[in-house]
């Protein structure tokens, strides 16, 4: 569904709105916490400049910075940026005709609605409100290595103040 851009899209936005996100970080540093290439993270970066969700600071203490509130920032937003838009136009009779269509693309219209209205429903800001919840007795896989949201697995299994 989500392409490994998105999700490390997604994964360094909730590591800067955790981590100081009007600080400028630069992509090597966030690469690193979040086990990522920073090749491909500055690819990727670029594409979040690009789409408004980033601001990038030049110089010796340049990097990126969320552009806005985190709340303000939509899963949709973030897809779009990283694969370009959803486009769910399985069968063109499905919209705007009272022609019946075949059921794979009729289902295939709601699939694509319900993803999108999903994604626009969630923020960054939502997922930073409880990145470390347990899942069986496991830590959440968005906690790298190195605790992605300043934390270590350890330190982060116990919930967010906002629980």
């Amino acid at each position: 569904m989500l392409t490994q851009t998105s999700g490390t899209a997604i994964k360094a936005l909730l590591y800067l709105t955790l981590n100081g996100r009007h600080t400028p970080m630069s992509p090597r540093e966030i690469a690193e916490r979040i086990d990522a290439s920073p090749t491909y993270l500055a690819k990727i970066t670029r594409m979040l400049v690009k789409a408004d969700i980033l601001r990038s600071h030049r110089g010796a203490h340049g990097g990126v910075v969320l552009s806005r509130d985190p709340g303000q920032i939509s899963l949709l937003q973030v897809v779009e940026a990283c694969q370009g838009l959803l486009i769910g136009n399985y069968c063109e009779g499905i919209r705007g005709h009272a022609d019946p269509v075949c059921a794979f693309h009729e289902a295939m219209a709601e699939a694509h609605e319900a993803t999108v209205s999903v994604l626009s429903r969630w923020t960054v800001g939502r997922l930073a409100e409880r990145p470390h919840a347990l899942h069986n007795g496991e830590v959440c896989r968005m906690l790298f290595g190195n605790g992605c949201c300043g934390e270590t697995a350890e330190a982060g299994s116990g919930g967010s103040a906002s629980s």
